[in-house]
């Protein structure tokens, strides 16, 4: 397995990176790497702070950071001061790239506070609502899922065309897969893409990842759709899609993989091939082959087929822990979602355990509901919530986006009478103009609780 140092040399050859001047992110890279090399020896590696904008800079400078076996973490240019001073708290940085400063800067590091591993890559989770947090990833768990990635759809070379921020996992991997393989790399922001001033590649060629939210967005234009069309393979993956989106999909012959992972595995760990969405199964497929997942009930017994219970993943891509502490158990990892596999080894996601709404003694999973409310075709985007209630525990809140001004409540649900049990019907139905999600098209549940909240105490007459 090549370093990263050993890939940048056998790189520096030929113009793996689309629309992007190779020579310049050769020298930044040497650069860097030899001003971090030469801090290394002379002491504790520094910790950096990786905040670069300019994807040929970030590349550059994460590349530098590994070869050099600094630990980096990844973050997000845009974060605001409070979330800064979160990062800011718990890493204590020696060096900052980005962030408009030049090359690199020399911070009030502590070197009370190392890091448990000193290669370490850091990989920002969780900053939707809450704590940012950094999954602690190393050269070899990254390369471990791009080892799983080549051998599931069985390509040595991987070239990947990447709408998403090179700080988050899923544009990472795009990076490391086509880099670590001497694949071609294209980069352009979303919003670039989505004006139609597109490089100019050849799709058939290419992996592309979306979040539901971008897919949304591109079928919505006829020239953008024939575009997507002509990819080989479009992951899609970040939070859960919904069924009218995935048929307006199939009905195009876009070739999705949908896919389940996260920040903690190094993106994906399984995911449905495109011939098998193309001919309608509706899962997150195959476990790929660097990763195994079970399915447990509450006592921690392995499931059977079908039988729904709480996934754990077992994969060489598992993050060693959360900065700045390291997993006790390291070889298995027990997530909130809940699911099963079915009889041709595909698993599929119910929902999270923490969003289980409990209703008058009922268990309600939030994803069958709102499902069933998109399938309505009234909805342009809808969130179901529990809210606590005095007789059922909780009530059933549906927050919702309407296609037409014209449509209530009442017209939903009475078509919802024949799709869902009468205890699954929302009790409370909430109109907006937009639901708070994230980059990634997650949804911010702690909003939509203050949301729900506020519309309850002050209800519309």
């Amino acid at each position: 397995m090549e370093r990263p140092l050993e890939c940048l040399n056998n790189l520096a050859q030929y113009d793996w990176l689309i629309g992007y001047n190779i020579c310049e992110f050769n020298q930044i890279a040497q650069e860097l790497y030899l001003e971090l090399a030469h801090l290394s020896a002379c002491g504790t590696s520094p910790k950096i702070i990786l905040a670069e904008r300019e994807p040929l800079r970030f590349i550059a400078s994460f590349i530098a950071a590994c070869a050099a076996n600094c630990p980096v973490f990844l973050c997000n240019p845009d974060w605001g001061t409070q979330e800064w001073q979160q990062v800011f708290d718990l890493v204590q940085p020696d060096i900052i790239l980005g962030m408009g400063h030049g090359a690199w800067d020399i911070g009030n590091g502590n070197n009370n506070i190392h890091c448990p591993i000193p290669n370490s890559i850091m990989i920002p989770t969780g900053g939707s609502s809450g704590q940012i947090k950094f999954a602690i990833h190393t050269w070899e768990t990254l390369i471990s899922s791009v080892q799983g990635f080549t051998e599931y759809f069985q390509i040595k070379q991987v070239n990947s065309f990447c709408v998403l921020p090179l700080y988050h996992v899923s544009g990472l991997m795009q990076f490391m897969r086509s880099f670590t393989t001497a694949g071609k790399l294209a980069i352009q922001p979303f919003k670039t893409v989505e004006f139609g001033q597109i490089l100019n590649i050849k799709q058939s060629e290419f992996f592309i990842s979306l979040v539901p939210t971008h897919l949304q967005r591109l079928l919505q234009n006829p020239e953008l759709t024939e575009w997507l069309s002509q990819f080989n393979t479009v992951l899609l993956g970040g939070a859960p899609a919904w069924n009218e989106l995935l048929e307006k999909a199939r009905f195009h012959h876009i070739r999705l993989a949908l896919t389940y992972g996260m920040t903690e595995t190094a993106s994906q760990i399984a995911t449905l091939k495109p011939d098998d969405f193309l001919s309608g199964k509706m899962s997150s497929g195959q476990i790929l082959p660097h990763a195994k997942v079970t399915i447990c009930n509450q006592q921690g017994e392995i499931l059977n087929s079908n039988q729904i219970g709480t996934i754990t993943i077992h994969a060489q891509s598992l993050a060693l822990g959360y900065y700045p502490t390291t997993r006790e158990n390291q070889t298995d990892f027990q997530v909130d979602d809940l699911g099963f596999i079915d009889e041709q080894g595909h698993l599929n996601i119910v929902g999270r355990n923490s969003d289980k709404i409990i209703t008058g003694g009922e268990n309600i999973y939030p994803t069958e509901i709102e499902s069933a409310i998109l399938s309505t075709q009234m909805v342009a985007d809808i969130c179901v919530i529990g809210i606590p209630d005095k007789h059922w525990g909780q009530a059933l809140t549906a927050i919702y986006i309407p296609k037409k001004s014209d449509i209530s409540a009442l017209k939903i649900q009475t078509l919802l009478k024949d799709k869902l049990s009468k205890f699954k019907i929302p009790k409370y139905w909430i109109p907006q103009q937009n639901l708070p999600r994230n980059s990634q098209g997650k949804i911010n549940r702690q909003k939509l609780q203050q949301i729900a909240t506020e519309f309850l105490q002050n209800p519309i007459t």
